[in-house]
């Protein structure tokens, strides 16, 4: 009896057996694939599957997972926000503080272990759906974000974020009075000249400097600060942040980026201090609430408390298996305080 039967998709032509299977059961490696390949648990057209054997377009392939997953994602019951979900993927409202995979030393607390305790509810076998985070936010940004439970839906939506054909549409509070009501940022984006660090910048000594636009609509000026509507055009690292910064409008509460692509001091030092180990995504931030400056107060982004004010609203795609047009949206999580 098989505890799965599949058909071998077109672009799966072709392949050895064991890469076929952990396309499809992706918490297990080729090694342990193989070994339940030899042991007979495998069958291509109802005939037994021997490690050497290839398989092709519409062949049938079953499967006895007579071995559990050999490279599990901690699961943590973490409060998980849905916005869609169906048998191919979902797409969940990550809060600030968040990173969505684990990173470095951080093997808990992030999104994929939270989406892997949601998938192990929907499954007989704990591991048997691995999740697929198609793309990413940084640590401190909240808002929506796909997820993948299986290997196609994964191909076509990663393949749909690099052709520039899923809308993205972010939230972002700037310092300063934005005087445009809209306008295209295009500004190319490379490393940061200084040193060997995850940092960005638009700068002209950039290194690798790559084609970058964002657009954007201004919403609302407050007395210290503006909330901006912008649209990604491209999909370069930290592209929101360095823009805004660069146009002498950064971020509110970003810890990094400054006005004009100046890098905060203290935070640099402290990765060049720490060997390039610590970044953005990796530090710990203690709350996802951000309250702006109002008439009454000048806070400073040093004394914004730990999140930057950037947020995912809207993220729209065609389904990568029906076609039909996914549209999900989160409300704004941080308060952008007094319109007097």
């Amino acid at each position: 009896m098989h505890d799965a039967l599949l058909s071998v998709e077109p672009y799966l032509h072709g392949v050895r057996i064991d890469s076929f299977l952990v396309k499809h059961f992706r918490n297990y490696t080729p090694f342990r694939m193989q070994r339940i390949v030899r042991a007979g648990a495998v069958t291509i057209d109802a005939a037994p599957a021997v490690p050497a054997d290839r398989v092709f377009r519409g062949q049938r392939v079953g499967v006895r997972l007579i071995e559990p997953p050999d490279k599990l994602l901690a699961s943590e019951p973490l409060p998980l926000s849905v916005l869609y979900e169906d048998e191919w993927l979902l797409v969940v409202d990550k809060p600030a503080g968040w990173p969505c995979h684990p990173v470095g030393e951080t093997h808990t607390g992030t999104l994929a272990n939270a989406v892997q305790h949601h998938l192990d509810a929907q499954s007989p076998l704990p591991g048997l759906l691995r999740p697929g985070i198609v793309h990413r936010l940084d640590r401190q940004t909240s808002g929506t974000i796909a997820v993948a439970k299986e290997h196609l839906a994964h191909r076509r939506l990663s393949i749909a974020f690099q052709e520039g054909r899923v809308e993205k549409t972010y939230l972002a509070l700037v310092e300063g009075t934005l005087a445009e009501e809209s306008g295209l940022i295009d500004r190319p984006i490379g490393r940061h000249p200084r040193g060997n660090t995850i940092l960005m910048s638009a700068a002209p000594d950039a290194r690798n400097a790559k084609p970058a636009r964002t657009r954007f609509r201004l919403l609302e000026r407050f007395p210290t600060a503006t909330l901006v509507e912008a649209i990604p055009l491209t999909g370069r690292l930290h592209q929101i942040r360095v823009h805004f910064a660069a146009l002498g409008h950064p971020i509110v509460g970003d810890e990094f980026y400054g006005p004009f692509d100046t890098i905060r001091p203290s935070r640099f030092d402290a990765l060049m201090s720490d060997g390039l180990r610590v970044t953005s995504d990796e530090r710990e931030v203690p709350s996802s609430e951000f309250q702006v400056p109002g008439e009454a107060s000048d806070m400073t982004n040093q004394d914004a408390p730990g999140r930057h004010a950037l947020h995912a609203h809207r993220l729209a795609f065609a389904h990568p298996i029906t076609g039909e047009r996914i549209a999900c949206e989160s409300p704004l999580p941080f308060d952008p305080g007094p319109t007097a």
